[in-house]
């Protein structure tokens, strides 16, 4: 299936492991220009070099604290410069950290979740849209926490869904500009955030950091934790030409464990 990406300019955040890096190649995969930011230089600079390698498209790529207003005008400004234009923007960000109440997470490690949870996703949509001339694709990769609360995750289940809310309204702004916005909510997906929240729960209970992952495994109805890639490939479907009458939407790639309707 084309789904018309060719030559589209792509912006992606987080874009130097993860969900991230597996986006930029999907959409790299179907001939998009990207402009990549991360605040890891060298695993960015990897990640770049290996997508030319194997797409051939063009990709620039800047260290980016994404939460930083003035890293964002930077990016953006070097972006324009570069491509003249957006028409898509992958919002991603790592989680939070993780903890209960009975952890007591300070005032600053709520003003840190609130700015990487959800701050982050206005600012850029926000800064990205003017540019998006003649419709654009804004994906937001969130966490299935919006629909069914994670244990162990006070902040990311009290900050995210306001990236629900925050898409709800913006798609009925956007939709007659011919932009929609959409979010997919990750289950277990085998990253480096899945690794760490294992190892903060293996530390806490005394298990190995590989029963976690194994126990994890066992809950979701697949019988396993998803991969990268495939979440970039939902990402490169809700930015094709075939996606442009979704907007407002969430999907849940989680291989069926979220019991929430």
């Amino acid at each position: 299936m084309d789904l018309g990406l060719r030559g589209k300019v792509a912006i992606v955040l987080g874009a130097s492991q993860g969900m991230g890096r597996a986006s930029a190649r999907a959409l790299a995969q179907e001939g998009c220009d990207l402009a990549l930011a991360a605040r890891k230089a060298p695993a960015l600079g990897d990640a770049a070099e290996a997508i030319v390698k194997e797409c051939g498209v063009k990709v620039f790529h800047q260290a980016c604290d994404v939460t930083r207003d003035a890293d964002r005008e930077s990016f953006l400004a070097e972006t324009l410069h570069r491509y003249g234009r957006v028409d898509l923007l992958v919002n991603n960000c790592g989680g939070p950290k993780p903890g209960t109440l009975k952890d007591a997470p300070s005032p600053k490690d709520w003003q840190d979740a609130f700015e990487r949870s959800l701050l982050q996703v206005v600012k850029w949509t926000q800064a990205v849209v003017p540019y998006m001339k003649g419709g654009g694709r804004i994906v937001n990769i969130v966490s299935t926490s919006v629909r069914q609360p994670i244990d162990g995750l006070m902040l990311s289940n009290s900050i995210r869904p306001g990236v629900i809310g925050f898409s709800k309204s913006a798609a009925r702004e956007l939709a007659p500009q011919g932009i929609t916005i959409n979010n997919i909510l990750p289950g277990s997906i085998r990253t480096d955030r899945t690794l760490e929240l294992a190892e903060a729960r293996s530390s806490k209970e005394g298990l190995s950091v590989e029963r976690v992952l194994e126990e994890k495994a066992r809950e979701i109805p697949a019988g396993r934790l998803g991969e990268p890639d495939e979440i970039g490939a939902a990402v490169a479907f809700l930015c094709s030409k075939q996606a442009a009458y979704i907007t407002g939407t969430s999907l849940v790639i989680d291989g069926g464990l979220t019991r929430a309707i």
